[in-house]
């Protein structure tokens, strides 16, 4: 999971989103199950492009670069645990005009469909994370459009009625950025990134270390930028966990990270306490003969 925000000045920046291995036994074995890329054109269309990668598609996807222009940027590797390979089930998700990814695992459906009511409608697809972002999408609206607002209730909500492993995510809009870290089973990180990098002369250039995400942009020699992901991305000695409960928003004039999630979830989930599919979404690919699930399969 990755979200950049260089605004209120719009980059260029080139993705590359997983290579494909080169038979369908390894491709079944080890890749993600999804890519997906979201930004914003200048008059504020969400741009979405995204592909399920599925056991069955052979070097489907060998590689997808994306050149991009925006203020913000989001990019997504799925592991699937709830939902099947289709489209719909692939990250970002659109809402409203905003972009959401989310890592993690949300049980008890059932009851937070209850919750949604009629706006279980903006529910395309079968994935928890996308009912987490209806959820975000109607409590924003209620209160005004108020989008930090919006997402603290949402999450709050969820933390205190339903199972939950991780809430960790990444939102945006055209020239916002949302993440949040929650509870401390994720690691997620933040990089404040000067122009040029702490190198000073330097444009981003990050890649994750499974080789399945690169992202470059040459105009962030000359500009500063903030950066989250799952991961360090690269050299710079300025990045920072986020705390746990910790939501950062990113504007064109603003910057702002608190807790806002202090207690535990009510019905915090262990990774043995997940199905296997679950459990190795969450560990990688390659993970689910090692995590046990305590629960009949």
């Amino acid at each position: 999971m990755f979200g950049l925000s260089s605004a209120p000045q719009r980059t260029h920046a080139t993705f590359w989103l997983l290579e494909a291995p080169d038979s369908l036994r390894e491709q079944s074995q080890r890749e993600p199950d999804g890519t997906g890329l979201g930004y914003f054109d200048a008059d504020g269309t969400p741009e979405v492009h995204k592909a399920p990668i599925a056991a069955y598609e052979d070097r489907c996807f060998a590689e997808e670069a994306k050149e991009a222009e925006s203020t913000t940027f989001i990019a997504h590797i799925r592991f699937a645990s709830i939902g099947g390979l289709e489209d719909r089930n692939t990250h970002p998700f659109l809402q409203e005009g905003r972009l959401f990814a989310h890592n993690g695992v949300i049980e008890g459906l059932d009851e937070l469909d209850a919750e949604l009511g009629e706006d279980r409608s903006l529910v395309k697809g079968d994935t928890d994370s996308e009912r987490f972002f209806a959820l975000i999408t109607r409590e924003t609206r209620a209160l005004g459009g108020d989008v930090t607002a919006g997402l603290q209730r949402a999450a709050r909500w969820i933390a205190r009625n339903l199972p939950v492993y991780s809430l960790n995510l990444v939102l945006t809009a055209p020239g916002e950025l949302w993440a949040l870290r929650y509870p401390d089973t994720h690691k997620l990180y933040v990089l404040p990134r000067s122009a040029g990098g702490h190198h000073g002369d330097r444009h981003l250039d990050h890649t994750g270390t499974g080789g399945h995400m690169r992202i470059r942009s040459r105009d962030l020699s000359g500009a500063p930028a903030f950066v989250v992901a799952s991961e360090r991305m690269d050299d710079n000695p300025y990045w920072r966990m986020m705390e746990p409960g910790e939501l950062l928003h990113v504007g064109p004039d603003r910057r702002t990270h608190r807790v806002v999630l202090h207690e535990q979830p009510t019905y915090r989930l262990s990774l043995t306490d997940l199905h296997p599919k679950a459990a190795a979404s969450q560990t990688g690919a390659g993970e689910i003969g090692r995590a046990t699930s305590r629960r009949a399969t």
